[in-house]
Parts: structure tokens; sequence; C-alpha cells
């Protein structure tokens, strides 16, 4: 709190003289011409103001000064002032606000490593999918980061055609602690016959390098804290089959927790109970 403090205080100095310029008027001379300056005060036949351009007070006879034109401007400068001083409050007070908001948020987020979907008060866990590598010769259930078996080319799936988590939000926000300084993204899961194909796998046959594709959903991301994150998708996501994955450039240990939007949902929870029966 006190670095943040001296930072906007250092802040405040460095914009000290564009808010002098700013609130600055024009003191109006009848043969048109105008002195900027910061204040000034009518004493007997002369008035008596502080320049903005020399820093000093000032005088000049009261007989060359139009007080009407430059009270109005005086006044017309004070009140932009004065809006653009509650702006800047406001804007202040609603960042403290979503600071406060989101340090609660934080809060509620479970310190272990996975996907969690944050409703209100309410944290739901993503859970954390089993997944199969499937060659054209057998299936092989993987477990969590375990080395990637030889093969060719496989593609890495879920059974089933749907994931049992089901979102409404087409733009869901997703929070996410990595389980180690991994990659990580969204991906949209493809179809086929009764299982979801996350990934396609490619290795090499002679040197065993490996390669993965996948139907990358483009995000944004935003570190709120030591080792979680916030992602959400740039775009609204159609409905069908997705999932989070964490993995490692050029190593079979894909992670995987599967989610399904689907608009419908909103409507399901949001339709009235029937009645109770009499």
């Amino acid at each position: 709190m006190r670095c943040r403090t001296m930072l906007a205080l250092y802040a405040a100095l460095l914009l000290w003289p564009p808010r002098l310029a700013a609130d600055s008027f024009r003191l109006y001379l009848n043969d048109g011409t105008y002195q900027q300056v910061r204040e000034y005060k009518v004493e007997d036949e002369r008035v008596r103001y502080y320049s903005s351009e020399r820093s000093d007070w000032e005088e000049l006879p009261l007989s060359l000064v139009d007080l009407k034109k430059t009270d109005a401007e005086r006044k017309q400068v004070s009140e932009r002032v004065k809006r653009e001083t509650a702006a800047s409050a406001a804007a202040d007070a609603a960042e403290d606000q979503f600071e406060r908001e989101q340090a609660h948020q934080i809060s509620l987020i479970p310190k272990g490593a996975g996907v969690y979907y944050l409703q209100g008060e309410k944290v739901e866990t993503v859970k954390q999918a089993e997944s199969t590598i499937v060659t054209n010769k057998k299936r092989s259930v993987l477990s969590h980061l375990s080395p990637i078996p030889l093969i060719g080319k496989g593609t890495l799936e879920l059974d089933g055609l749907h994931s049992a988590f089901v979102l409404s939000e087409e733009r869901p926000t997703l929070w996410f602690r990595p389980s180690a300084d991994e990659r990580f993204g969204i991906v949209r899961c493809q179809a086929k016959a009764a299982s979801r194909v996350v990934q396609t796998w490619y290795t090499e046959p002679v040197s065993k390098q490996m390669a993965t594709e996948d139907d990358e959903v483009e995000i944004f991301q935003q570190q709120v804290g030591e080792e979680l994150y916030k992602i959400w998708p740039q775009k609204p996501l159609a409905p069908g089959e997705y999932a989070v994955i964490e993995y490692t450039e050029g190593q079979g240990n894909t992670q995987i927790w599967d989610f399904r939007i689907d608009p419908a949902a909103r409507k399901q929870d949001a339709a009235p109970a029937p009645p109770p029966i009499k």
C-alpha cells in the first residue's frame, strides 16, 4: 500500500505543470489581448493577478481589464475543472472497487492446480479428464504427465461426445492454476464416433521428435496472482465441446479439463419451478 501511495504521489508531481496550465484562464484586456492567469483580484483601481506564464504576481490598471468577459471565462474553466476532478475521482473509486472485488474473488479460488469457474460466491471445479491416445493399432489410456508412447500418428481423445461440465456463457471466464511452468490454452474438441478429439500427435520415426495439432481458441489471459490466471475467449464461443489444456511443447504430457458451451442451459436454469402438486 505504501509503495502504491508513493507511486501515485510521484505521478501527481509529474503531471503538476500540465494541471497548472489546465486550471488557468484568460484575463481579458479591453484591447482584445489577454494574460494567462491562475487567479486575480481587484484592489482599488488596479487588478492584481498571478501570471501562469511567469509564475509571479503582477498588476494592471483596472481601466485596461474587461472584468465581465474575464469572470465568464473563469467560471467556465472552474466548471470544467470540477467535472474533470469528479470524473477522475469516479474512475479512481471504480478502480479501487474492481481491485477489492478481484481480491475477494482470488481468495475464493482453491490453492490446488486446476481449472475453476466462479459464479458469484460459488466456485465450481472443472474435473480433470482422463484421456486416451488412439492409433490405428491400439488405444492407450494416458496417466497425467506420462511419457509419450511410440506412435507415428495418434489422436488424443476423451470418451463420450459431451462434457459433464456445462456453461451457458459464450465468453466464460475461467480461473486456472497450472501445475508447472508450461504452456496452456483453450481448444475446440472435434466429435469422432463416441469420443472427442482434443489433439493430434505426430512422432517423427527417426528422431522421435513430436508435434501436436489442435483447434486452438484465441484467448485473453491475465495473471492475477502467484500461479493464478484468468483466461477467457476473445470471441464468443459457438455451442460445442471445448477444453483447457496444459502441455509442454514437443512432449506428450497434455493435461485436459473439458467443458461444454450450451446457451440453452441458461434458459433451463432460469425456468420457473413447477407449482407444487396439491
